[in-house]
């Protein structure tokens, strides 16, 4: 039976919607902003006030460990979502006393990377590309993009971080990651601080070749998967909801709201592919090579 009661801690765009999909989902949802606009103000008086047993951590980037701790110093045992990435900077965390605590990568439930999972079945690729760019000033409308935590780096914002999804799904499908190799930046073309465009190119332990290229500067917006098996080829389009096999491609429907819910229901009831703290962990990782790779113009091994 799924918990009666959830917290979500941070109010901005992403804690709105899962404040909204756990409503719908039937659970009653308490709010925690230091903004004010919340049920209450600290995580410590949301907790103080009855029975929770899931709690959602939808903070800034920079914010998350600090949101772990108070958790913890107020000895809360149930299970805990935080957002992607499960961190800023690598650093080193306790062991936390939580049930269970999960990384809110929910690209994974998008019923076409549900699909493409199934069909691949663990087999190993020859060729990988996946692509992600929107442009950024097109996903808050209404707000500059210049000042979203997206945009600065204080707050966890970059192309690494926003679209790590990119880095999880390659990990749970192909990896763990071998060597890492990164061009890209910040172009200016944004006005913003952080990279805002970014190639990889991997070696990982399913896949001979992986490029990644992710981008707030697409003006059309678009995610996709191209995958080279020894006899086949597989396109997985998210934008579009199809996945082409041998270019006979089959259409999903992708409900907006569908792999929120899907997510939350896996992580209240311990199933399906949520991504594990140590998942979660292991995008840290990745993104810390990547950096490093960048920095160094040098291929950075795992």
């Amino acid at each position: 039976m799924s918990p009666a009661s959830a917290v979500v801690v941070g109010l901005g765009s992403i804690g709105t919607r899962h404040a909204r999909v756990l409503c719908e989902l039937g659970l009653s949802v308490a709010t925690v902003s230091r903004r004010g606009g919340g049920s209450h103000g600290s995580i410590g008086e949301a907790l103080s006030t009855g029975q929770v047993d899931y709690v959602v951590i939808a903070t800034e980037t920079a914010r998350h460990v600090e949101a772990l701790r108070e958790l913890a110093d107020a000895d809360f045992r149930g299970t805990v979502l935080v957002e992607k990435p499960m961190l800023a900077r690598p650093e080193p965390l306790p062991a936390f006393p939580f049930a269970k605590l999960f990384v809110a990568y929910n690209l994974r439930f998008h019923p076409v990377m549900a699909a493409l999972a199934e069909h691949l079945e663990g087999r190993p690729a020859i060729t990988v590309s996946a692509y992600v760019g929107q442009d950024i000033r097109d996903w808050r409308p209404g707000r500059d993009h210049r000042a979203t935590a997206s945009s600065t780096v204080d707050a966890g914002g970059g192309v690494l971080r926003d679209l790590s999804h990119e880095l999880d799904y390659l990990l749970w499908l192909f990896g763990p990651w071998q060597r890492v190799a990164a061009l890209g930046g910040a172009s200016g073309a944004r006005d913003l601080e952080v990279d805002d465009h970014l190639a990889l190119l991997m070696e990982m332990a399913r896949a001979q070749v992986v490029e990644v290229h992710l981008d707030y500067l697409d003006r059309a917006g678009l995610r996709r998967i191209r995958i080279n098996l020894s006899d086949e080829t597989v396109e997985a389009d998210l934008v579009g909801g199809s996945l082409s096999i041998n270019g006979v491609a089959t259409q999903y429907a992708n409900e907006r709201d569908a792999s929120y819910r899907a997510m939350h229901l896996a992580a209240l009831g311990g199933n399906g592919p949520v991504c594990s703290f140590t998942e979660g962990m292991a995008v840290m990782d990745l993104i810390d090579a990547s950096e490093r790779a960048l920095h160094s113009r040098s291929w950075i091994s795992a």
